[in-house]
């Protein structure tokens, strides 16, 4: 694959600017792709991996979540439970639509990127994967992660959950969503039940970090042991939140090295 990444990043920037990137939201999502296009790229250099299968993971970053802003045009909100499959717009919008021309001519890796895009956010990826398929998708996937630590940090979790502060700060860990962290696996959006279970879910998303530069990466960001330093007046929360740092931490520690 050929890649023009001047070419591609005029790309991506004339198709957000028809949703109005002084909106926050679309911002955040904009600043987000950026960010997972350069994790893409960091875990592949870590894989010494060739130029254009570099340049393949970063584009897989850049187009990740095209699908994002026609959601947010559509719905309103960020959450796939409550509108649609972000991932499936995604590809729609690249690969049903033909957008994905804009960003390059070269075809030939039309298929592993549609597949990356398309299952960047699924709980697990399907079955019968060829090896660099598989290695594009964990790629992505790792990436992806990774920065949503990050936006969960310094974003406003009321404005990302579409919940009032109250409910947050009150709000119970729901007893599955204990279980899946402390089973080491990422929680399944139908266990959770309530606003703080969310908070947990990204977090567990650490367990899920197929490659050791990303977690080495989760370890020197910081922002893991931000999110889990949940301000909350339950006082089961804070309990709960209080042993899954302790035990992550550890996890990490052990995982990182």
């Amino acid at each position: 694959m050929t890649l023009d990444r001047d070419r591609a990043r005029r790309a991506f920037a004339e198709y957000t600017r028809a949703y109005d990137p002084t909106d926050p939201k679309v911002r955040l999502k904009i600043e987000h792709t950026y960010r997972v296009a350069a994790l893409c790229e960091q875990i592949a250099r870590s894989l010494s991996l060739s130029e254009a299968d570099t340049d393949l993971a970063w584009l897989a970053g850049l187009l990740h979540d095209v699908g994002r802003f026609e959601q947010l045009r559509r719905y309103g909100t960020f959450e796939d439970a409550k509108s649609i499959d972000h991932a499936a717009c995604s590809e729609e919008v690249l690969f049903v639509q033909g957008h994905i021309r804009d960003y390059l001519d070269d075809a030939s890796a039309d298929g592993p990127l549609r597949t990356a895009v398309r299952w960047h956010s699924a709980y697990r990826l399907p079955e019968g994967l060829d090896p660099d398929t598989l290695r594009l998708c964990n790629i992505l996937r790792d990436a992806d992660k990774i920065d949503i630590l990050r936006v969960n940090v310094e974003t406003p979790l009321e404005e990302i959950y579409n919940v009032t502060t109250e409910a947050l700060r009150t709000a119970p860990v729901t007893h599955a969503v204990l279980d899946a962290f402390y089973a080491h696996h990422a929680v399944l959006r139908t266990l959770k039940r309530t606003p703080v279970d969310n908070v947990v879910g990204h977090a567990s998303l650490v367990y899920e970090l197929v490659y050791p530069e990303s977690r080495r990466e989760v370890s020197r960001q910081g922002y893991l042991w931000q999110l889990l330093d949940f301000e909350t007046e339950n006082p089961d929360t804070a309990r709960d939140f209080a042993a899954m740092r302790t035990h992550l931490r550890s996890w990490l520690e052990q995982a990182a090295r």
